[in-house]
């Protein structure tokens, strides 16, 4: 993806997010952030009977490319299992993203797909007690 591509691509995940917003019923609901830059998020997750992530949404603010990373995993994850979303690497989200772009400011890159990964443990740590 050239770099002109992917600023249009983030530009439209930031400027159209179709994740963004409260989520009453969710499973699991987790806070994370960049401290050094001011880059917060909350991602709420709705599992399925079947282990499989209904529904994500978020909440935050920050820089472009933070939001759009999180409407990007949100997209992208939603229907996907839990293990599946423990294994993703976060390099895959820097590609898609648009790593000549994103790669000067990497922790707002990751930083939902961070958090979601920990909303995933704790909910699986919540169901082995």
């Amino acid at each position: 993806m050239d770099r002109q591509t992917a600023i249009e691509n983030l530009l439209e995940l930031y400027e159209n997010p179709e994740h963004r917003g409260e989520m009453a019923d969710a499973d699991i609901s987790v806070n994370g952030g960049n401290p050094g830059c001011g880059d917060t998020i909350r991602i709420h997750v709705k599992v399925g009977d079947g282990g499989e992530v209904e529904q994500i949404r978020f909440e935050g603010q920050g820089c472009t490319i933070s939001q759009a990373a999180a409407e990007l995993v949100a997209a992208r994850m939603e229907g996907s299992s839990l293990d599946d979303i423990e294994n993703l690497d976060h390099e895959v989200i820097i590609d898609e993203l648009g790593r000549e772009v994103v790669m000067s400011r990497p922790r707002c890159a990751t930083l939902a797909l961070g958090t979601l990964k920990q909303a995933v443990k704790e909910y699986k740590d919540a169901r082995r007690s």
